[in-house]
């Protein structure tokens, strides 16, 4: 029998007892991993092998798991130092465990969330007691993370990771879910010889004088013409290649521009950092209101925004004091010109509406005139399934004669129809800034439930009076994540977004059109 001198090579290394993987045959006979593969097909079509396939898992320890491997889970340094403190016996200052167990800030709400899950004692009214029957040497997850981390017994794959050498448990599932381990899955292929290769063998295989591409030599010299060519094997696995792509969410952003300027709007651009007069005070939102504090804002330690027009700093300073019209009341309430040019990140894009509609972006406007963004904002938001520190929020207005809340009520009933959406519910709300305003939710396709996407409403005439507009303006701000989630069916923005997204689904999700 004849054979290329790949095809012999995995034939002598493979066994007829034993299944030899492809990196072992490749470690064996010196051939990288793609031509054994594709020799052990070709060797399989000739009934000489069987390749089989199976899923391996493995699991590499983090850099925030290598950290705590080294210097102990955060729960189990409070537990030896809360001993060490004489929490077995009465209760102690959680402040003085908390200092001797050397944990930063991050690693302390680590510690407290897992202290009283793992028996270790209870922490209540500032005081931490410590259970004297607990032992930190037989903790699961420490044990688990330990082996993993040293390598016991295997080889790694690659640096810093082995094969599932530790038992699948809990206490490794609770590792992956606190982000100290990754889990990694991968299909596996196997070698083993068949009678007809065992017999292929003791008979004698020499090697075929094949060659594997045509090459502008070989057609020059005419030799292509008695060369015996290598047989392709179209089923072969070519090598993995994962390039850069667009993000999902960033061309979910890019649709819904197409989407809005297909329905005659403009966009907008401006600062990411600006005054809180721009972000808050043209909105009628007081100075002295809860979300204008750091507990939602992010303020930035440069200097004060010079770059305000006087008079529309002087109408807006009236509408909030003395209000607009005969009946305004304004807000009894401070207001000073030192909060309102101070600046931050701002916490919506209508920071630019508020810029347009003044004229002092573009000009002055006549009506009709829409506008959009779809761009990020930023709160001190608690991060959840819904919320981020920082997101896209599509924002719009629309400038006309007489209109109400049925015209907006359409415009969101034809621009979510172009994403498949027309279970939109609308609810009532208040704000600041328009009268009348409404929410609104749609379903989420997996889980059933109404998930906010977003706020809208009419701007009152304390906004659009000192802004030097006369008519009538709806507007809005709709959350572009919320967007996805309704259209795609994830249930927590943090698979597509941030550290801790889900990079498969990234590369395999297909992008609606």
């Amino acid at each position: 029998m004849r054979l290329p001198d790949s095809q012999i090579a995995v034939l002598e290394a493979a066994s007829a007892t034993d299944e030899r993987t492809i990196a072992q045959l490749s470690e064996s006979t010196d051939l990288d991993p793609a031509t054994v593969t594709g020799a052990a097909f070709d060797l399989e079509d000739e009934g000489l092998v069987t390749v089989s396939a199976s899923e391996s898992v493995s699991h590499e320890v983090t850099e925030e798991g290598a950290t705590y491997a080294e210097a102990g889970l955060p729960e189990v340094r409070l537990y030896r130092a809360a001993l060490a403190a004489g929490a077995d016996d009465t209760p102690v200052p959680m402040g003085q465990v908390i200092g001797a167990a050397d944990l930063d800030g991050p690693e302390v709400d680590i510690a407290l969330a897992n202290y009283a899950r793992k028996s270790y004692g209870d922490v209540d009214s500032g005081e931490i007691t410590a259970d004297p029957d607990a032992d930190p040497d037989a903790d699961p997850e420490a044990a688990a993370l330990a082996s993993l981390s040293s390598g016991d017994g295997e080889e790694p794959h690659s640096s810093g990771s082995r094969p599932q050498a530790v038992e699948e448990s809990d206490a490794l599932d609770g590792l992956v879910r606190r982000g100290l381990v990754d889990r990694r899955e991968r299909a596996v292929r196997s070698v083993t010889l068949t009678d007809a290769g065992v017999t292929a063998l003791m008979e004698g295989v020499e090697t075929a004088e094949t060659v594997d591409r045509l090459t502008p030599e070989m057609l020059t010299s005419g030799e292509w013409r008695d060369a015996e060519f290598s047989a392709y094997n179209v089923e072969a696995d070519a090598p993995e290649e994962r390039g850069g792509s667009v993000h999902i969410l960033r061309q979910t952003a890019e649709r819904v521009k197409e989407t809005l300027v297909g329905m005659g709007f403009r966009e907008m651009e401006g600062p990411h950092a600006d005054s809180e007069f721009w972000i808050n005070d043209c909105l009628f939102m007081p100075q002295d209101h809860p979300a204008r504090t750091h507990w939602d804002q992010f303020a930035l330690d440069v200097p004060p925004m010079e770059s305000i027009p006087e008079d529309l700093l002087d109408r807006v300073r009236s509408a909030h004091l003395e209000g607009v019209g005969e009946d305004g009341q304004g807000y009894h309430s401070p207001w000073t010109e030192e909060v309102a040019r101070a600046v931050d990140l701002r916490g919506h894009t209508t920071s630019l509406s508020m810029r347009y509609l003044s004229g002092t972006e573009i000009g002055d406007l006549e009506p009709p005139e829409r506008f959009f963004s779809v761009e990020k904002v930023y709160r001190n938001d608690t991060l959840d399934p819904t919320h981020l520190l920082e997101f896209f929020q599509i924002e719009g207005w629309v400038m006309a004669e007489n209109l109400s809340v049925r015209d907006l009520m359409g415009t969101f009933e034809e621009f979510y129809r172009q994403f498949g959406i027309t279970d939109l519910e609308f609810k009532p709300h208040y704000n600041p800034y328009t009268e009348p305003s409404f929410e609104l939710f749609g379903t989420h396709p997996e889980t059933g439930e109404l998930i906010e996407i977003g706020n809208s409403g009419m701007f009152r005439e304390e906004v659009l009076r000192p802004l030097g507009v006369e008519c009538d303006v709806m507007a809005w701000g709709l959350a572009l994540e919320r967007l996805l989630m309704l259209m795609y069916g994830f249930d927590d923005i943090r698979d597509v977004h941030g550290t801790l997204c889900d990079l498969d689904l990234l590369r395999t999700t297909e992008v609606l059109h």
